[in-house]
C-alpha cells in the first residue's frame, strides 16, 4: 500500500492529566476514544483554564487488527475483544453522564473490508457513535498533543506518530519563526499543515507522510522469519524504504537545530528502559530527551536479551514485548535517517488532540499564555 499525504491540521494548548480537584458537572465533560490497530483507550476529562484534568481514563489492548494483514478483515475473535473493551468505556461515559464526546478509529478500520459493518456492530450492541477518521487527522492531531514540547532553539522539526497499524511523519521548517514563537507558532496553525490564520511568522510545513506500517503490521510482515536479529534489520530497512517518498529523507539534516518528537508506547518504553524504570513513571518519561546514541544503546540490550529476555524484563512489560522490536526497527531507521540529540519523548498523542479539538470547538478553553 502507497503512503498516503493528507491536508489538514490544527493546534491547541498543552495538557495536563492530574485528577480534577472536585466531583465535576456533567455538562463540562468531554471524552475522547482511540481505537487503533493494537490498543483502545480513552481519556474523560474536564477544561480548566488553557488546559484540562482527567476525571477517568481507560487503556486495553484490544489487537484489533489481528491478522489484518493476512485476511484483508477484522477477525471475529479480535472484534469480540474489541467491543467488550468498548463496553467498559461506555460504561464509564454512562456514570459520567458525558455528553461531548469523540470516539474514533483509525488504521486498522480505515484498512479493513468489514470495518462498516464492525463500526455498525459497535453501535448496535454499545450504543457508541465510532468513526474512522483519515490519516490526515490523525497526524494533525498528533502535531497538536506534542506540541508544547517543541524547543525554542528548534529550527527543523520532525514529529513522529508510530501506530499500531501505521506511522505519521510531519516535517516543519521553524527557521523563520523567531525563537520564542516556535511553539506557539505550531499551535497557531488553526487553517492546516500548510496554512496558518496568523499574522505573526508561521511554522511551514516541508512534507509530511502517513506509512501504512507500524508496530503490529510491520511485525506480522516478518513472522516468518525465524532469527531475531535478522527479522529486526529487515524489519528496519523495510521501513526505510517506504520513506522514500518523503521529502526530507534524502536530505542531509545536521543535528543543531534539529529535534524529533516521538509520541508512542515505543518510545516511551525505550525511555522507560533508558532511566531503568521497574514501574512506568509518566512524570519522568513524558518530556523526557534522548540521544541517538542512547536510543541505539537500549535498543541493542534488547537484541542482547532476545525474545526470551524480553518477555522478562520488567521495563518493557507484559503488553508490549511482543511489539517492542518493530516499534524500535521504526524508530532505529528514522535516526539512522536522521540522528539527533534531540528526541523529545511524548506520552500524549490522539486522545489529547481530540480533546482539544472538541474543547477549542465549543470556546471553553481560556486563551492564556502558552
Amino acid at each position: 500500500m502507497a503512503p498516503k499525504r493528507p491536508k489538514g491540521a490544527g493546534a491547541f494548548p498543552k495538557p495536563v492529566e492530574s485528577p480534577a480537584p472536585k466531583t465535576p458537572d456533567p455538562s463540562e465533560l468531554y471524552a475522547a476514544l482511540d481505537l487503533g490497530t493494537n490498543s483502545c483507550r480513552m481519556l474523560i476529562a474536564q477544561p480548566k483554564g488553557s488546559q484540562f484534568h482527567v476525571v477517568d481514563s481507560f487503556s486495553k489492548s484490544v489487537q484489533l487488527g489481528s491478522g489484518l494483514e493476512k485476511t484483508g478483515r477484522l477477525s471475529r475473535g479480535s472484534m469480540r475483544r474489541t467491543i467488550q473493551a468498548l463496553r467498559i468505556c461506555q460504561q464509564k461515559l454512562k456514570r459520567h453522564r458525558v455528553k461531548h464526546m469523540r470516539l474514533v478509529a483509525t488504521e486498522a478500520c480505515r484498512r479493513a473490508k468489514n470495518a462498516k459493518d464492525f463500526i455498525k456492530q459497535v453501535r448496535r450492541e454499545t450504543g457508541l457513535p465510532l468513526e474512522i477518521i483519515p490519516a490526515e487527522e490523525e497526524a494533525r492531531l498528533a502535531v497538536i498533543s506534542c506540541a508544547p514540547l517543541v524547543s525554542t532553539k528548534t529550527e527543523q522539526l520532525l514529529v513522529v506518530d508510530i501506530g499500531g497499524g501505521s506511522t505519521e511523519l510531519v516535517w516543519i521548517d521553524l527557521s523563520n519563526v523567531p525563537a520564542q514563537e516556535r511553539p506557539r507558532s505550531i499551535m497557531r496553525m488553526r487553517g492546516g499543515l500548510n496554512a496558518a490564520d496568523t499574522p505573526f511568522p508561521a511554522a511551514r510545513v516541508v512534507d509530511w507522510i502517513s506509512v501504512p506500517l507500524g508496530v503490529a503490521t510491520l511485525r506480522d510482515q516478518f513472522n516468518d522469519v525465524e532469527d531475531d536479529a535478522a527479522r529486526f534489520a529487515l524489519m528496519s530497512w523495510f521501513f526505510e524504504e517506504n520513506l522514500k517518498d518523503f521529502a526530507p529523507y534524502a536530505d542531509e539534516q545536521a543535528r543543531d537545530g534539529f529535534q524529533i518528537v516521538g509520541t508512542s508506547g515505543t518510545v516511551t518504553t525505550v525511555a522507560a528502559s533508558h532511566l531503568g524504570l521497574r514501574r512506568y513513571d509518566r512524570t519522568k518519561v513524558d518530556g523526557l530527551r534522548m540521544t541517538s546514541e542512547q536510543i541505539d544503546a537500549v535498543i541493542n540490550d534488547y537484541l542482547r536479551l532476545g525474545p526470551a529476555g524480553r518477555r522478562q524484563d520488567p521495563r518493557i512489560g507484559q503488553d508490549r514485548h511482543a511489539l517492542i522490536m518493530s516499534g524500535s526497527a521504526i524508530l532505529q531507521a528514522l535516526l539512522r535517517c536522521w540522528p539527533t540529540d534531540r528526541l523529545s519523548v511524548a506520552d500524549r498523542g490522539l486522545r489529547e488532540g481530540l480533546l482539544y479539538a472538541q474543547m477549542s470547538a465549543d470556546g471553553v478553553l481560556e486563551d492564556g499564555p502558552f
